[in-house]
């Protein structure tokens, strides 16, 4: 009777051990399916396929390393710069524009802001979207004509610092149903302080709908982002016409002064082939683009 019990033992264990395989097996199946359908924009070895601009810098100088790669992470940092901070805003550009997609990433804050640099950087930067190409910009000018997903962190005992606002360097949007005249409208998330990692995401449909998410939950929501306010300082005129709808346009990553990394930066692009019936078809895309269609 030992026996048999041992016997049986054994397999009801082996079935078991089999059971557990087939369904990691089938979860990490399923997660390689989810993953396919992101584009990992940072490659987590160089900045390829990234510009620089900053501000009194022709584009592409990459004054002091400002953005680097170290430990598979972007990193902001100011160690090379001469001097004090000197107005010297970057933003770091994603070579290829989208109108309707989803963003992903994680950011977190460290170290002091760099001397000189205005007192309200402290702890704040952000990822800009639906931007003019920074080859359009001029060598003075501060911001790209842009929106702006802000990043904010917690300070010391200065109350609630809410992440995952809306900033509008020379662009407006729609908020509560009206074109909202304040520079930046905060979002409703959490405080979060120290140097750990938040993730941020962005939903953008095209020049219609925007939703912020900060750790997974909705914090802001608003519409149809337009060229338009203030803030913005030395561009091209004829690249400002207050009023037209921004369709779509570059994403960037912000440098103000304030150290911070960037990591696992991916996209879902929600704009293409919408017909069932084509192999480029994906259930997840909101805008059609026939030209993406195969047939």
């Amino acid at each position: 009777m030992t026996d048999i019990y041992e016997r049986f033992g054994i397999q009801i264990v082996l079935v078991l051990f089999a059971s557990i395989l087939l369904s990691n097996c089938a979860s990490t199946k399923n997660q390689i399916n989810v993953d396919k359908e992101w584009n990992v924009l940072f490659n987590g070895k160089n900045l390829e396929g990234w510009t620089t601009k900053i501000h009194h810098y022709d584009v592409g100088d990459n004054f002091g390393d400002t953005f680097r790669v170290e430990d598979g992470i972007i990193k902001v940092r100011y160690d090379k710069y001469d001097g004090d901070f000197n107005d010297r805003f970057a933003h770091l550009y994603y070579d290829i524009p989208f109108s309707y997609f989803h963003l992903s990433m994680e950011y977190r804050f460290l170290g002091d802001v760099h001397p000189g640099a205005p007192s309200y950087v402290e702890k704040n930067s952000g990822v800009m979207f639906h931007s003019q190409d920074p080859r359009t910009m001029l060598k003075e000018q501060n911001w790209p004509i842009s929106v702006e997903m802000q990043f904010i962190g917690g300070i010391g005992e200065g109350g609630p610092r809410p992440t995952g606002n809306m900033c509008s360097p020379g662009t407006d949007v729609v908020y509560k149903g009206r074109i909202d005249p304040n520079h930046c409208i905060n979002s409703s998330s959490e405080t979060y302080y120290g140097e750990q990692w938040v993730k941020a995401e962005l939903i953008v449909y095209g020049d219609s709908l925007v939703q912020h998410f900060i750790n997974g939950k909705k914090v802001l929501e608003y519409s149809k982002p337009q060229i338009g306010g203030g803030v913005v300082q030395g561009f091209d005129p004829k690249l400002k016409e207050d009023g037209m709808p921004l369709k779509e346009g570059f994403i960037a990553l912000q440098s103000e002064g304030q150290p911070i990394d960037f990591r696992d930066v991916k996209i879902k692009n929600l704009k293409g082939c919408m017909n069932p019936k084509d192999k480029n078809y994906k259930p997840y895309y909101i805008k059609n683009d026939p030209e993406a269609c195969a047939n």
